[in-house]
C-alpha cells in the first residue's frame, strides 16, 4: 500500500461534494475551521450544485471530483457529506493521475465507496474521518484526530470494553467503513480482499432485521472467513417493525460471527456519532482486546 504525502499547515485541502447537496452555511463553517488549523481551503462553485437530493447531477459531481484529483496544488479532497451518489460517480472517474500522484480522499459512509476502490484497485491509503456536514457536533477528539491522520501522527486509540468483546490480538491491514455500502459492493470488483486484515464496520438508519441480512449475505460471500479482527464503530438509530426482531444491531453481528476464532470489539468510537475518530484504511495495524481496555495502534512499516 502507498501513503499519500502527509499535510504541512499552508497545504490545501480542497472540498467536495461527490453524493447528497450541503447547504452553504455549512460548508462556509467547515472552511473557517480549516483556515483556523492551518490550511488553505479551495471551495469551488460546483460543491454548492443541486439536482433533487444531489449536489449536481453524476457528470457534475463527477467533473468535478476529476478536477481535484488531477490538481497537484490539491493536497487532500475532503469530501463534504455522505448520503448517497457516490457509487454513481466513481465509475465515471479517471485515476491515472491520481495513482502517480496521490493524495489523501477524506471521508466515511457513502464515501466507504472510494475507500474501497482505492484499496483494492489502486492500492493508496486513505482516511475514513469525519466531514463538514458533522464539524459542528463532532468532539474535539474527532477533530483532532481528523488533522493528526492528515499530519502524519501514528494512530494510537485506547477505548473501554464492550460487554459483547471477543477478547484476543490480531494484526493486519485495516479495511471496512460502512456496512450498507460494503455490502452494495459485494461481488465487484471494489470490495476489498479481507483475508488477514481487520475489518471495520458502521452504519446508520438501518432496519435490524436489514443489518442480519446484510451479515448474512457477506457471511455467504466468505467475508469473515481468514478475517484477522473486526471492529465494530457506531450502529446508529436502529430501527425496528412492529413485531420486533429480537436484537441489537451488536448482538445480531455477534451471532453471525460466533463460529470464528478472530477478536471482535464492539463501540469503537468511529462512525456516525459524535467521537468519530479518524482511520487510515490501507494501513497496517494491531487490534488488542481484553477484559479492561481495547488498543488499536500502527505497526511499524
Amino acid at each position: 500500500m502507498r501513503t499519500p504525502p502527509y499535510l504541512q499547515k499552508g497545504d490545501k485541502i480542497a472540498l467536495a461534494a461527490p453524493a447528497r447537496s450541503i447547504d452553504r452555511e455549512t460548508l462556509m463553517l467547515a472552511m473557517h475551521i480549516l483556515i483556523e488549523e492551518g490550511f488553505l481551503v479551495q471551495l469551488d462553485e460546483e460543491v454548492h450544485g443541486q439536482e433533487n437530493q444531489f449536489s449536481g447531477s453524476d457528470a457534475h459531481r463527477a467533473n468535478h471530483f476529476q478536477h481535484l484529483l488531477d490538481d497537484p496544488t490539491v493536497k487532500a479532497i475532503l469530501c463534504a457529506r455522505g448520503g448517497y451518489g457516490s457509487n454513481r460517480i466513481i465509475d465515471r472517474l479517471n485515476f491515472t493521475n491520481f495513482a502517480l500522484h496521490p493524495k489523501w480522499i477524506v471521508g466515511y459512509s457513502d464515501i466507504t465507496v472510494f475507500h474501497a476502490h482505492l484499496q483494492q484497485q489502486l492500492k493508496v491509503e486513505s482516511l475514513h474521518a469525519t466531514m463538514p456536514v458533522n464539524f459542528q457536533t463532532n468532539t474535539r477528539e474527532a477533530m483532532k484526530s481528523l488533522f493528526e491522520a492528515l499530519m502524519g501522527v501514528s494512530t494510537d486509540y485506547r477505548v473501554p470494553t464492550h460487554p459483547l468483546n471477543r477478547i484476543g490480538k490480531a494484526s493486519g491491514m485495516l479495511a471496512g467503513g460502512n456496512l450498507s455500502i460494503l455490502y452494495s459492493l459485494t461481488g465487484s470488483d471494489d470490495f476489498p480482499d479481507t483475508a488477514g486484515k481487520i475489518l471495520f464496520l458502521e452504519d446508520i438508519d438501518e432496519y435490524l432485521y436489514h443489518i442480519d441480512r446484510m451479515l448474512i449475505s457477506l457471511k455467504k460471500a466468505g467475508i469473515f472467513d481468514g478475517l484477522s479482527g473486526l471492529i465494530v464503530g457506531g450502529m446508529s438509530e436502529m430501527k425496528d417493525i412492529a413485531v420486533p426482531f429480537g436484537s441489537t444491531a451488536e448482538e445480531i453481528i455477534m451471532e453471525q460471527v460466533k463460529e470464528y476464532g478472530f477478536p471482535v470489539c464492539f463501540g469503537f468510537p468511529a462512525g456516525h456519532i459524535a467521537d468519530n475518530r479518524a482511520l487510515i484504511l490501507g494501513r497496517n495495524m494491531k487490534l488488542e482486546v481484553d477484559e479492561s481496555i481495547v488498543s488499536l495502534t500502527e505497526l511499524p512499516g
